[in-house]
């Protein structure tokens, strides 16, 4: 299984906003910018969290993004599920497969899916900004702050 851009994008945005100890706002210019991603898709990415209501969004001059609530409050687990959604690995209906009726693989595959997210549900925001992933954020924000000025 591989997430897809929009998920891992969706992940990076959400943990560079844990960071909250600075006076500027957080562009999406600037997550751009540090993350090597193409502006309009990000634009996609925050609007979505922003729906979501994990990010708000301020428009005008000093405006930016924002964590709307605390990172410990956000499970790894719910973010991939509403990131990626419900789809299951295998599709035995289109076309039909001509083992789906007496087949195991996708009960098998259904549960490791459900114990991944499982395990992803135990994991919080906070958690995966721990050091030294933290102390990155803290050192990108800091780089890009010295670079604007």
């Amino acid at each position: 299984m591989q997430l897809t851009r929009f998920t891992d994008l969706g992940l990076r945005v959400l943990m560079y906003l844990t960071h909250r100890d600075r006076e500027q706002s957080v562009t999406i210019a600037e997550i751009a910018s540090q993350f090597s991603v193409p502006h309009n898709h990000l634009i996609k990415v925050v609007n979505r969290l922003g729906k979501l209501g994990w990010i708000v969004a301020t428009r005008g001059r000093t405006g930016g993004l924002r964590l709307a609530l605390d990172p410990s409050a956000l499970p790894l687990g719910q973010v991939l599920r509403e990131l990626e959604g419900q789809a299951d690995l295998v599709d035995c209906a289109t076309p039909p497969c001509a083992l789906r009726n007496g087949c195991r693989l996708k009960a098998a595959l259904d549960g490791a899916l459900d114990a991944f997210y499982q395990a992803l549900d135990r994991t919080t925001l906070a958690d995966v900004v721990g050091t030294p992933t933290g102390e990155t954020i803290i050192r990108m924000h800091r780089q890009f702050l010295g670079s604007a000025a």
